[in-house]
């Protein structure tokens, strides 16, 4: 390089003081991400947990938790519980839903679902199974022990719930049907044992507008299955629905005009009767107690069978049983019934019913047993009015009252035939068939006699004989030939009468003796005719018959 050349020129470095702009890129970038998570943070709702039994159909990241048909949060993760029991279930919920996280919510799983009640869930087969919520009231919470089925009856349906009483919990379960004249009013919720251990507290819930036909007075019964009974009156067989039938179910009434109707009806606790004949039989709040004693068997008469009188029910068996008395070593069956006075209308000045029915025994009262149904043999009593009998008492005791009985129609023919063969076992049957055995022996030997025969045909020329007489008679004679006629006559018709007895008996000649009696009477006959016309026209026997006028 030559050196007159021009020298390059040295750039001039000069140091500038602060911050330079390029560091606002991070910055601005910083603050743009710590924005974003407080803003997602703050728009992401509180993270639950619920525990389930099991997890099926559920999977993280996928299975929705809805409320309403609206997504309302999505499962995060599915995990065990600490005691491996349980399944604990992370679910993250919207920040505008957060508001349904209290103490009374509810959680479960919705998949398809197959039962006697129905089919439910069928369109979690093409989406898949998901978690349903149902808000309820109480504190914020965060844990939570879902259900493992569906609640009956949805928190914001309409109605009231009612607690039942029961002495066993029979064919009812959750989801059976409560009826109202035959119409689904309603659902059973739930059930639990009593405290005492004896009885069962059955949870329902009457739907709008059904709720307000529940009152104070208000009766419930037991439509399950289906009621086949068996009683004096023959078979009976009742059932509410064809869905009662699977599922169980409850019927209720309210009576009418009746003073006890209590508005308030969140703390009482109602009685279910077994069937809806028990309520009839507890409408009849007074009851009287009977004793009466029968001698024959009560077969057939089991507890409740009905009293009547005049064919109305009046009253029911309470209790049947066998006592023995030592000191004559004999058997007694007292059968303890319950008259309901109230059943019958009293007219006039009215009387306590003992001492009616002190009235009535002494006008004729009386009880039997009595064959309700051949089909079945059950028996019931029937008081009925007998002033021709006796009053029979048996215990002699004032503790209990005893109505007086008698045997029932079907005893009292026992009683006569038995009455009859002791007689008829009285008798010498054994001499009397000797006897009369003998006497035939001896008719059967006179019938088979040879002589018999030769006295007919003795008797047969006799009547030729006296035939040829007849014809050689002139009207001088007609006088003595009737009085010989007459006497002819009568023997002939003595003899007949032997024969005629003869004939009767079993014998090989019966046929022939038969025959010839008969010709003999024909002739008897005959000559009877005439001798009564020679008694009329003497004349006859030379002029002729012709002549007559």
């Amino acid at each position: 390089m030559n050196e007159n050349s021009p020298q390059p020129m040295q750039p001039s470095v000069k140091k500038h003081s602060g911050i330079s702009i390029i560091w606002l890129v991070p910055v601005i970038t910083m603050v743009i991400g710590i924005w974003l998570v407080v803003k997602t943070v703050n728009e992401q709702g509180p993270v639950i947990t619920v525990s389930f039994n099991t997890a099926e159909g559920v999977e993280a990241g996928k299975t929705k938790v809805k409320y309403k048909s609206v997504d309302i949060g999505v499962v995060q993760s599915v995990s065990f519980s600490d005691d491996l029991k349980t399944v604990l279930i992370s679910v993250q919920v919207d920040k505008q839903s957060s508001g349904f996280l209290k103490r009374g919510t509810n959680f479960w799983v919705v998949r398809p679902r197959l039962s006697l009640r129905g089919a439910s869930g069928l369109g979690t087969l093409v989406s898949g199974a998901y978690i349903e919520i149902e808000p309820g009231d109480g504190a914020v919470q965060s844990h939570f022990i879902g259900l493992e089925d569906p609640p009956v009856v949805k928190a914001d349906e309409a109605g009231k719930e009612i607690v039942l009483q029961a002495e066993k919990l029979g064919s009812i379960d959750i989801g059976s049907p409560v009826y109202y004249r035959g119409i689904q009013a309603g659902e059973i919720q739930g059930y639990e044992l009593g405290n005492d251990r004896r009885s069962v507290f059955i949870h329902a819930f009457i739907k709008s507008p059904f709720d307000e036909l529940v009152k104070g007075n208000s009766r419930f019964w037991n439509v399950s299955g289906v009621d086949i009974s068996m009683s004096s009156e023959g078979f009976n067989m009742r059932t509410e629905s064809f869905q009662s039938m699977l599922l169980g179910g409850v019927a209720f009434d309210t009576p009418q005009n009746i003073e006890d109707s209590t508005e308030n009806i969140e703390e009482l606790v109602f009685t279910l009767h077994e069937t809806f004949e028990s309520i009839e039989e507890q409408t009849f709040a007074q009851k009287i107690n009977f004793v009466m004693f029968f001698e024959g068997s009560v077969r057939g008469l089991n507890i409740g069978a009905p009293v009547e009188f005049k064919g109305i029910k009046v009253g029911r068996v309470v209790d049947v049983r066998l006592e023995f008395d030592p000191n004559d070593s004999t058997f007694r069956i007292p059968v303890l019934v319950e008259i309901e006075p109230e059943r019958v209308i009293s007219k006039g000045e009215a009387q306590s019913p003992y001492d009616t029915l002190k009235t009535l025994v002494d006008q004729g009262l009386r009880a039997r047993l009595q064959t309700g149904s051949l089909l079945t043999g059950k028996l019931f009593v029937e008081l009925d009015m007998h002033p021709d009998t006796r009053v029979r008492l048996v215990s002699g005791q004032d503790k209990i009252p005893e109505l007086p009985t008698i045997p029932a129609e079907l005893e009292q023919i026992t009683n006569s035939i038995k009455g009859v063969l002791a007689k008829l076992d009285k008798v010498k049957l054994v001499e009397i068939s000797d006897e009369l055995h003998g006497t035939l022996q001896g008719l059967n030997k006179l019938t088979n006699n040879p002589d018999i025969g030769e006295t007919v045909i003795e008797l047969k020329e006799s009547l030729v004989v006296f035939k040829a007489t007849l014809k050689s008679l002139d009207t001088e004679n007609v006088n003595a030939t009737l009085e010989t006629g007459k006497q002819t006559l009568t023997s002939l018709q003595s003899t007949l009468s032997l024969m005629d007895n003869l004939l009767r008996t079993d014998s090989p000649m019966q046929f022939r003796f038969i025959q010839m009696a008969d010709e003999m009477a024909e002739a008897a006959r005959a000559l009877q005719g005439f001798l009564e016309l020679l008694e009329e026209n003497p004349q006859s026997l030379i002029f002729g018959k012709g002549n007559e006028q």
